[in-house]
């Protein structure tokens, strides 16, 4: 009988940060999250040290490691450049520092790339060849899965659509007003309310303010639905992808924005690539992000 090979995903958040270990079929065996430390040295050993005692405990099974980031990184050099949620994390050769501990190999992803290939492998995205997958959540990052594989550009920063501008004014979002992150992220419905009413309150406390159905939330959700149908429209006429997969928001308040957005589709996408594609909320949940981590090792060595 074949023993299955265990990998190891490291999640690194500005906040928080994960190490698990998991086998190939995505299942979270153990999990250590701690706090980013804000010094770099004291980070990374946080994460070396946690990533040691998995791949003690499960010995010569260990296959890899595959490291989850918000970007910009270079994923072919292994390379963390700079993340504007982890300051001092200025050229970090992460990649090159834990294959020389561990005598593994490793791999590294941005957190949309790799939470596309986490619903790919084993959620929403299952067994389709041509997928997007927008996270919607603080901002909005996109991860493609073309004719099978991770797509990730010359130099890994394919799928940036939260960058598109939509519009000549708007909520700001990837310090670009108008932009598609502005119309559609946590951060973006935070700033449309703020913009309009001259009010601070998170993007969750305007979802939950529209769910029960104040007309000032269910203004500022119309919008969003009707840039996010737009956004879609123009990524599945541009794409062309049999599913369209989305995180964090539209998982939690998929009823407020799903109507819009698909008649939104329906009007401005050409119809037989509209005719193709269906929308779906991110299946994976709460382990999202640490599924996402473990399948950066997991694709790397397949």
């Amino acid at each position: 009988m074949k023993t299955e090979k265990i990998v190891i995903g490291i999640d690194i958040g500005g906040t928080k940060t994960a190490v698990s270990a998991g086998n190939e079929s995505g299942k979270i065996l153990e999990k250590k999250a701690f706090p980013t430390d804000r010094n770099l040295k004291a980070a990374l050993d946080n994460i070396f040290k946690e990533a040691e005692v998995l791949a003690g405990k499960y010995g010569g099974r260990t296959a890899a490691l595959g490291v989850s980031c918000g970007g910009p990184l270079d994923s072919g050099k292994g390379v963390i450049q700079s993340p504007p949620n982890l300051p001092g994390w200025d050229d970090v050769p992460i990649i090159e520092m834990l294959t020389k501990r561990f005598s593994l190999p490793a791999f590294i992803e941005n957190d949309a790339n790799a939470c596309a290939l986490a619903e790919w492998y084993y959620g929403a995205g299952r067994g389709c060849q041509n997928m997007i997958f927008l996270t919607f959540g603080t901002g909005l990052g996109a991860g493609l899965i073309l004719d099978g594989r991770l797509y990730r550009g010359a130099n890994g920063l394919a799928g940036e659509a939260g960058h598109i501008r939509m519009s000549d004014n708007g909520p700001l979002g990837y310090g670009k007003r108008g932009s598609l992150e502005g119309w559609c992220s946590g951060g973006g419905l935070s700033g449309a309310w703020q913009d309009m009413y001259g009010e601070a309150i998170s993007g969750g406390e305007v979802c939950i303010r529209a769910e029960k159905g104040d007309p000032k939330a269910l203004k500022i959700i119309e919008q969003s639905a009707v840039m996010l149908g737009r956004g879609l429209a123009l990524l599945i006429d541009i794409i062309n992808p049999e599913r369209i997969v989305i995180g964090s928001i539209f998982v939690r308040s998929e009823a407020l924005f799903r109507g819009i957005a698909e008649k939104v589709i329906h009007e401005e996408a050409l119809p037989l690539s509209a005719g193709v594609c269906t929308l779906h909320p991110a299946e994976l949940g709460e382990s999202l992000g640490d599924t996402a981590a473990l399948c950066v090792a997991v694709n790397g060595i397949r």
